[in-house]
């Protein structure tokens, strides 16, 4: 026993080491796509886009991964690799990111903000919408604190933010599982009508963001190289790939955590969550309450809020850091932190315009940015499964032949449904 002991804690201090882009990863993906989206989900069709939220997790997963992959075999982010696809591939993925990151950005601080507002009762206080007021405060702080704590700060605050909405999130699906509320006379299993307009509108929106956008793959390349150069501990390929796979199936389990708490507590019983910003976030925060028991709103309103504020963080950080990169390759020079900081003011500023234009208008903000960056996903699925499989790239760290036949079945996947989607627009 006592042998084991210094053996146990040498294995989680080494462990310790590791972990960090697979947590940030997995807060990003916890955000918007799982408090709004999946919940939406659940309360409009009950367990019957299940597998939109399955087949959209599976079809991304080795887009994530290669990013990963990439970066512990290289020592340089997807970005770098794109630039060796041609200038051509750089330029593009700066327009791309240009052309979502104020959506994306917009989309979670709106979210983040009507959290803190209804946690707050701003809006209850002053008689009047303040979520837009509420946002201003919020992404001053949160570029500041991204100016001043740079990654180190992100790390830690992440783990600790995540761990609290995992765990509550947890304790809230297994009571209400264990105590459901009655039913209304409707099927849980209800089908979900993807062949209109507003029903493919909604479908694309949910698989846009589910886990999360594919463009956003760059960042785990990212963080990956951050994480060794601020700890200064490079993790083999096998470490680095077992770190991000736990935190992607933690984002997936969740995912169907928050569509069960949906269909239970929404569509069970009928009730609707309110399009207001405000309002909204406290509908989410009702549900684990009404699970529960109403002693828990303030706390699992904070745990909500807190679980928005490092998706929030972890997508200005992203961005900043992905659009520096970019702009380097693209213009062939190399990243200056003068220019992060820059593209982090840009990226914050840019988003808060969004926020303040769409005021109150929550739901159709989120499914605008979720909606562009599932249009964009089969490009860069493509790129990732290209630098992955190149001749140049080590051949011990190639994906295995299955992952390559998955990755070509997730590009079919996201195209296909990208060209139903623009042909019902058209048609419709």
């Amino acid at each position: 026993m006592s042998s084991q002991g210094p053996l146990t804690r040498k294995g989680w201090r080494h462990w310790a080491k590791v972990l960090g882009p697979g947590i940030l990863f997995a807060s990003t993906c916890i955000g918007v796509s799982h408090l709004v989206q999946s919940t939406r989900a659940g309360a409009v069709a009950g367990f019957g886009l299940t597998w939109a939220i399955l087949a959209a997790n599976a079809a991304k997963y080795p887009f994530f991964e290669f990013g990963s992959r990439y970066a512990s075999a290289t020592g340089q982010s997807l970005i770098e690799g794109y630039k060796s696809l041609g200038r051509g591939a750089s330029w593009l993925y700066l327009m791309l990111s240009l052309g979502t990151c104020f959506f994306v950005t917009a989309a979670v601080g709106m979210v983040t903000a009507a959290f803190l507002d209804a946690l707050m009762g701003i809006s209850a206080f002053a008689g009047k919408p303040a979520t837009p007021y509420v946002a201003v405060v919020l992404f001053l702080g949160t570029t500041l604190l991204l100016l001043w704590g740079k990654y180190a700060t992100l790390d830690r605050l992440i783990k600790a933010l995540a761990a609290v909405l995992v765990v509550s999130t947890v304790c809230a699906v297994c009571l209400t599982l264990g105590r459901p509320p009655q039913a209304l006379p409707k099927a849980e299993w209800a089908t979900w009508d993807w062949t209109t307009p507003a029903g493919a509108a909604f479908l694309i929106a949910l698989m846009g963001w589910m886990p999360t956008a594919v463009d956003l793959s760059t960042w785990n390349s990212i963080w990956t190289l951050e994480r060794t150069r601020s700890t200064g501990y490079k993790p083999s390929l096998k470490e680095t790939l077992k770190e991000f796979n736990l935190g992607y199936l933690l984002s997936a389990i969740l995912a169907l955590g928050f569509l069960a708490l949906g269909t239970l507590l929404l569509h069970r019983t009928g009730a609707t969550l309110p399009d207001g910003s405000a309002g909204f976030a406290a509908g989410i925060v009702q549900l684990y309450a009404d699970s529960i028991g109403a002693w828990s709103a303030p706390l699992m309103g904070a745990a909500a809020f807190s679980a928005m504020l490092g998706t929030c963080i972890a997508v200005m950080d992203g961005y900043a850091r992905s659009l520096n990169r970019a702009f380097a390759a693209a213009m062939n020079t190399t990243p200056r932190d003068a220019h992060h900081r820059r593209a982090l003011v840009l990226v914050a500023a840019g988003g808060l315009c969004l926020v303040l234009g769409y005021s109150g208008q929550i739901k159709l903000l989120v499914d605008i940015a979720t909606t562009l960056s599932f249009l964009v996903a089969p490009v860069i699925a493509f790129w990732n499964l290209r630098l992955v499989t190149r001749s140049d790239f080590p051949e011990d760290a190639q994906p295995s032949g299955f992952l390559q036949t998955w990755a070509w079945a997730g590009i079919a996947f996201l195209s296909a449904f990208t060209f139903w989607f623009l042909w019902i627009k058209v048609t419709s």
